[in-house]
């Protein structure tokens, strides 16, 4: 079992003057499912090299079980810093592939031709592709096959509104992740703010928040292990 990570290299808050990047418990969560199912994990950014870690993710508040482990864990930090260049990776080496989130993709991911073009031939080749929290943005600009955006008709979740909101970045994102969603034609759904909620829909496998990170890389090993 083969599975790619694909994490944002953009670190700027907007126009805040903060730093983002990539939450830390929705990478450490998902990276530890996958090596205890036996996965071989490949990380990947847009610029290679260690990705960006959103700060606030890091800070004792948002500590979890997963996220210590990493801490203590020098052979995990080595993977994550020196992820390889998502260019030069191709979905034929790879079972499955999973977007953690932060705000980072919002900015970089969205918009980027690679990662759109991976996310397509990954699924025309029946492979599933999972994104949790921020991450389902990624498929802003994703279409199916059949030439039309890939997340119409499809039971999706994603980061809340109202998740949004509690933060204070509605007004600084590019977009509201439920608002694509919806936009774009999803059969968007939810659980309440911060609990745990995950939707798969064949191939499709998206997860609510960072909470949701566990849980949705556990239907990612299942779709796989079916497979």
């Amino acid at each position: 079992m083969k599975i790619l990570m694909v994490l944002t290299s953009h670190d700027e808050l907007g126009n805040t003057g903060r730093k983002t990047g990539f939450w830390l418990e929705e990478f450490a969560a998902p990276y530890y499912v996958f090596l205890e199912a036996g996965a071989q994990v490949t990380v990947a950014s847009p610029k290679g090299g260690q990705p960006p870690l959103d700060p606030k993710s890091d800070e004792p508040g948002f500590q979890t079980d997963q996220t210590r482990r990493f801490h203590a864990d020098r052979q995990a930090q080595a993977v994550l810093g020196a992820t390889v260049k998502l260019s030069s990776v191709f979905q034929e080496d790879y079972d499955g592939v999973f977007y953690p989130g932060g705000h980072g993709p919002l900015w970089d991911l969205a918009e980027d031709k690679d990662s759109i073009s991976l996310i397509e031939a990954t699924y025309r080749a029946g492979k599933p592709v999972a994104l949790v929290c921020h991450a389902p943005g990624v498929l802003r600009h994703v279409k199916a096959a059949d030439g039309t955006v890939l997340v119409r008709g499809k039971k999706v979740t994603g980061f809340k509104n109202t998740e949004e909101d509690a933060v204070g970045l509605t007004n600084v994102v590019p977009f509201l992740v439920e608002d694509m969603l919806k936009q774009n034609g999803g059969i968007y759904s939810s659980g309440e703010d911060w609990t745990s909620y995950a939707v798969q829909d064949g191939q499709l496998i998206t997860g609510q928040n960072p909470g949701s990170s566990t849980e949705t890389a556990g239907i990612l090993v299942a779709s796989l292990k079916v497979a």
